[in-house]
């Protein structure tokens, strides 16, 4: 919608505000929290008075803690994680690492919520959709599906893969790679009860044919969480299976799995999300900005999406809109600051190039993906050497 399709409001139906943002999911919660917590005049407008489950990240590592803890947020979501400080690597039915890192399993339902807890009394929270947006160089309304107007500065679009408010705007999707992976997520406990002897799992892929990156068991508030990434076309038999024998199906894809972790049960639902990653084009509008996955998806192998919002987030309340909001009007070539920003350009093309190079690594055949493969075993086994040998000089000393 242009400026000049601008409906016309009552005065009692518009609520001006600096930023209106459309969607809650965790890159416009933490928004909403940033931005709210800088002084700023922020409405939230999403479906969920409280965010309900979804299938999207449910780990945080190092990096995407420390992107988080410069939100200011991390205060508020960490204790709602579980943490665990290594991950153990076997290959072929063997450990060859123990990689020590600190990460946090949770849910991402929880984390959006947790967010969400961290958001200001201030706010003004709309349950409903924005169904349009009539944008400008002054100010946006946001129409929603409530019937209400919302005008603000500026308008955030942070409801993911929804892409009718981005149709809308003439913003376009331009497909990378569809279908470019898909997870495989569910609860696990051992067969015959206890506890598995690891704080958390990282399994790769035995062969390419068995199109596999890797399978991944780690701790969540009251459960241990699997993942198990694949590259698989959605109508793939074997994603049939593995709804219907997620025990059998993962045995057999991974032989050696087994062997390090013992028979185990499946515990409640099998949750499949393929994943498509695509690119918006033509988003370089007065009034409107796009971040997270309104922007530019990622593959969930990857593990980048994280990175990506907790960037957005970042730059966007923590450099930009400050700096927007010094002077009068929210035109193209502001907006242009924030998509070409170094850090944010670095990011979405990490990401992208990840997606590739993991997806290559896992499924070509060939020399190099060959090569890299057995490097990967090689390097493992080395550290996990070397480790070995340095454990009783280190002892003695």
């Amino acid at each position: 919608m242009t400026p000049s399709d601008e409906p016309s409001a009552p005065a009692g139906d518009a609520h001006v505000a600096d930023v209106a943002i459309a969607g809650g999911g965790l890159a416009g919660s933490a928004i909403a929290a940033v931005l709210a917590r800088k002084g700023f005049e922020v409405v939230l407008i999403d479906p969920h008075a409280v965010y309900p489950p979804d299938l999207r990240c449910e780990k945080l590592d190092a990096s995407q803690v420390a992107t988080l803890e410069r939100t200011g947020l991390a205060g508020m979501v960490l204790p709602a994680a579980s943490r665990y400080a290594s991950i153990w690597v076997p290959r072929f039915g063997r450990f060859i690492e123990k990689h020590a890192e600190t990460q946090y399993g949770i849910p991402y339902d929880t984390l959006v919520n947790r967010v969400r807890a961290t958001i200001p009394a201030g706010v003004r929270r709309v349950a409903g959709k924005v169904t349009a947006i009539a944008n400008g160089e002054q100010q946006q309304a946001l129409l929603l599906s409530t019937g209400e107007t919302v005008r603000a500065r500026l308008a955030v679009i942070a409801n993911g893969l929804n892409s009718g408010l981005r149709n809308g705007l003439g913003i376009v999707r331009k497909d990378v790679s569809r279908c470019h992976s898909v997870t495989i997520a569910f609860d696990v406990r051992p067969q015959h009860g206890g506890t598995f002897g690891f704080p958390a799992l990282t399994y790769y892929g035995e062969r390419p044919g068995d199109r596999c990156a890797y399978f991944t068991l780690f701790p969540v508030p009251g459960a241990m969480r699997a993942n198990l990434f694949a590259y698989r076309e959605a109508a793939d038999p074997w994603l049939r299976d593995v709804r219907e024998q997620p025990e059998a199906t993962l045995h057999r894809t991974l032989p050696g799995l087994r062997r390090v972790i013992g028979p185990i049960e499946v515990v409640g639902p099998v949750k499949v999300r393929p994943a498509d990653l695509y690119e918006s084009h033509g988003c370089l509008l007065p009034g409107v900005v796009l971040v997270g996955d309104a922007f530019a998806t990622s593959c969930p192998a990857a593990g980048t999406g994280t990175n990506k919002v907790f960037t957005d987030v970042d730059i966007l309340c923590n450099v930009h809109v400050p700096e927007w909001m010094r002077t009068p009007g929210m035109g193209v070539d502001k907006l242009a600051s924030f998509y070409r920003d170094p850090v944010k350009a670095a990011c979405d093309q990490f990401s992208m190039r990840k997606a590739f190079s993991l997806r290559s690594d896992s499924i070509d055949v060939g020399l190099a993906p060959g090569m890299r493969r057995w490097s990967r075993i090689t390097k493992g086994a080395a550290r996990a050497v070397r480790s070995a040998v340095r454990r009783p000089q280190r002892q003695a000393a």
